[in-house]
């Protein structure tokens, strides 16, 4: 019987050669079948939780009868909705569940405990929720009480043994051999998928398209099975991770988002807490933080094809690559290459704000505008009353000498009477008037004041603020914004 190679080495689909079962695959088997029990599978991606499910349904024979629905596609939010509302009596596998909506998960959590809470009553929906690390932890946050009346299970990666069952395997059913399967098993890190799709390759690559009527020894160089198989993603993942890198609105400058997926490709989890990354790469921090809180989540908002990729939960700071070959794909990127390709300026300073904003109290009215705006053209604003939480227990003396001397790209100062007399804004004057020379700050003249330090030749921007002229805002963005934003693109 002729076997082809793509059905041995399964990359789309559940494998029928060369499944294998996880450790605790009895211990998710028994909860599936037991009626009315909640399920939860949890585990990064690659590790094969959609897979295993989809096996234990085919053993039990109830495959056909289960419904199957994933938060990404949203025809299937319909039939959620009914889950939720009508309690839908029978089974359903609810994909991606970390990526639906808080409200909805509460939801679901809901119905979950009220079908484990009456197991007699077959007229209720027995769910089995699949997500990514710490959705089952999620899911007793939002329903007390819980966690004792679901099956919770965390899929791990596999171990050598594991690995090593799957080649050998695949290499019986094909008839060929692979001397060198201890890379591989290296390479993989127990990553099923990846296991699959490398398997697939060194075939590919050595002309082994089916089964052979003779045993075969096949041999590979592990840098030039990386490389092929890169190139082979390139294609699908090379315009995600482009948009990504550029940002919200591009600017030769504005790699923050470069600099935290370069980084994310050096790990050996695709699952990232930004806080605890920030600490571990101080040489990125500022990148981090400029945007972990509020510009990634705008970022895959505007974005579906960056949004179809990466997953990132703004409130506990978790970022996900979900696709197994993607993080394979950036762990072995030529990110030079990239960064060339995306058009970036070649920068080693890196910078927690891209604008530090200094104004007098007078001021705030104006000041607060022009934030917001920056804000929306894809800008990371220093506004203190936006930060105040942030630096609770903090010194400002010392928070405005790091950030208007050092972790700013541009200030950009309100200057009038006011902020020549107010003790705060002269001491933010103190701090970035040794930048005024280097060209990184702008300054914003709201009356003829003259401020020592500050050159009478600065090209400057004068601007007479009258916050009874209705049309103040509309002229603040133009005679302001654009003009900042033009010139933070320009550095």
């Amino acid at each position: 019987m002729q076997l082809l190679v793509e059905e041995i080495f399964v990359t789309e689909g559940v494998p029928q050669f060369t499944f294998v079962e996880p450790p605790n695959y009895n211990d998710i088997l028994v909860d599936i079948r037991r009626s009315g029990k909640p399920v939860i599978i949890e585990g990064q991606s690659g590790t094969g939780k959609t897979t295993c499910v989809k096996k234990i349904l085919q053993q039990l024979g109830t495959a056909s009868t289960i419904q199957y629905l994933t938060s990404r596609d949203p025809v299937d939010g319909f039939a959620i909705h009914d889950i939720i509302h009508k309690k839908t009596p029978g089974t359903f596998v609810i994909d991606d569940f970390h990526r639906l909506p808080v409200a909805i998960q509460s939801s679901l959590a809901d119905v979950a405990k009220l079908a484990a809470e009456n197991p007699e009553k077959k007229d209720l929906p027995k769910l089995i929720l699949i997500g990514i690390n710490q959705v089952g932890a999620t899911l007793i946050q939002l329903v007390d009480d819980i966690a004792k009346r679901c099956g919770i299970h965390r899929i791990q990666p596999g171990d050598e043994s594991l690995i090593s069952s799957l080649i050998q395997t695949g290499c019986e059913q094909l008839r060929i051999k692979i001397p060198q399967a201890n890379l591989l098993i290296k390479e993989t890190k127990g990553d099923y998928w990846l296991t699959q799709l490398l398997c697939q390759s060194v075939c590919t690559m050595n002309g082994i398209v089916d089964n052979t009527h003779e045993v075969k020894t096949l041999d590979f160089v592990i840098d030039t099975l990386r490389a092929r198989v890169v190139d082979k993603l390139h294609s699908a993942y090379n315009p995600s991770v482009k948009e990504f890198c550029r940002g919200q609105r591009f600017r030769p400058t504005n790699d923050p988002y470069f600099k935290l997926l370069r980084v994310i490709g050096q790990q050996d989890n695709s699952i990232v807490e930004l806080n605890m990354l920030a600490d571990s790469f101080p040489d990125i921090r500022g990148s981090i933080n400029n945007i972990k809180e509020h510009r990634l989540s705008v970022l895959l908002e505007s974005k579906p094809i960056c949004a179809k990729h990466f997953y990132y939960n703004r409130s506990n700071k978790s970022f996900a690559i979900e696709d197994p070959a993607l993080f394979y794909y950036l762990r072995h990127l030529n990110w030079n290459s990239l960064r060339a390709d995306c058009g970036f300026k070649e920068n080693n300073k890196d910078y927690e704000f891209d604008i530090a904003l200094s104004f007098a109290g007078e001021n705030r009215e104006l000041a607060s505008w022009v934030a917001k705006q920056l804000a929306i053209l894809d800008a990371h604003v220093f506004y203190d009353e936006n930060f105040e939480i942030n630096f609770l227990g903090k010194a400002w003396s010392e928070q405005f000498k790091r950030i208007f001397g050092n972790d700013s790209r541009l200030v950009v100062t309100l200057l009038d009477k006011h902020h020549l007399e107010k003790l705060w804004p002269t001491f933010e004057r103190e701090c970035f008037q040794p930048r005024v020379p280097d060209g990184d700050v702008v300054a914003i003249f709201l009356d003829s004041t003259i401020f020592p330090g500050i050159p009478k030749d600065l090209v400057h921007i004068k601007f007479l603020w009258d916050n009874k002229d209705p049309k103040w805002q509309d002229r603040a963005i133009d005679e302001i914004v654009f003009p900042v934003m033009g010139k933070l693109g320009s550095m």
